[in-house]
């Protein structure tokens, strides 16, 4: 499998990064599957440098803040009136928590007495609860509750591996440390975790991790290789980085662009 990172800022698109976004590929039956994890804010436009998103095999959205869901409605968008708009295209897989078509429609402001509901056109979503288990392609999934103020997945994503058969990453989504997500990590090859709270020593809990939190996650999980996100841009990744680094020195922080194979 391939990860992209498409975008990774925490909170808000920043100067340098769209939102959370990112790409995971695998090959198989002759042919490239792409699964997108989350569609946040400005990624609509970088995630065409890197494939047609019109045609992506999935997404999956790890919960409903405008940072993790908001340019699903681009994506209707794209393929309603974009280039493939008469490619007569199957509807998209779309997998996460209850209430994500409800976003999209907010999102497009298709929610009065006569909405047409065209947003969702293009979708077919998929209500996902803790410990529920799909297929695609290649992909098998594994969601896990995350503890986070609206409902909220973490996603476990195993897949073929050009070097040993089967291979596993975890993307926590928006979460603080809670158990559902320590099990899930477990042996994973690469855990792509977030510190939203950056290197803050004190946490409002069930909102985010901070960087020690994510490292002693990250340890304890035994994951082959860390990947650290969601840091937003009005805070100095050094110093959450130096927090991750205490307990796993080789975690390297998510940057757009780079790409992950295992």
């Amino acid at each position: 499998m391939r990860l992209t990172i498409v975008g990774s800022a925490g909170s808000t698109a920043s100067p340098e990064s769209p939102a959370s976004c990112y790409l995971l590929e695998a090959d198989a039956d002759g042919r490239t599957w792409r699964l997108v994890l989350d569609l946040g804010s400005g990624a609509i436009g970088p995630l065409q440098g890197y494939c047609n998103p019109a045609r992506v095999d999935g997404v999956l959205i790890s919960h409903g803040h405008p940072d993790h869901c908001a340019d699903l409605g681009a994506l209707s968008v794209l393929r309603r009136y974009g280039p493939d708009r008469d490619a007569n295209l199957p509807r998209l897989n779309l997998f996460g928590p209850p209430g994500i078509d409800r976003r999209i429609l907010e999102i497009g402001g298709d929610t009065g007495p006569d909405a047409t509901y065209d947003d969702l056109s293009e979708f077919d979503f998929t209500a996902l609860q803790h410990g529920a288990r799909v297929s695609l392609g290649p992909f098998d999934i594994t969601a896990a509750k995350a503890f986070h103020p609206v409902p909220a997945l973490a996603y476990r994503i195993e897949g073929p591996s050009p070097y040993q058969g089967r291979a596993s990453m975890v993307f926590t989504g928006d979460t603080d440390r809670c158990s559902e997500v320590d099990d899930l990590a477990k042996g994973c090859d690469l855990l792509l975790g977030e510190a939203g709270w950056a290197h803050r020593w004190e946490n409002p809990p069930g909102i985010h991790m901070n960087g020690d939190e994510l490292g002693r996650l990250a340890a304890a999980s035994g994951a082959a290789t860390t990947v650290v996100t969601h840091i937003a841009s009005w805070v100095p990744a050094t110093d959450t980085m130096a927090q991750v680094h205490q307990h796993v020195p080789s975690a390297a922080r998510a940057l757009p662009g780079q790409v992950y194979e295992f």
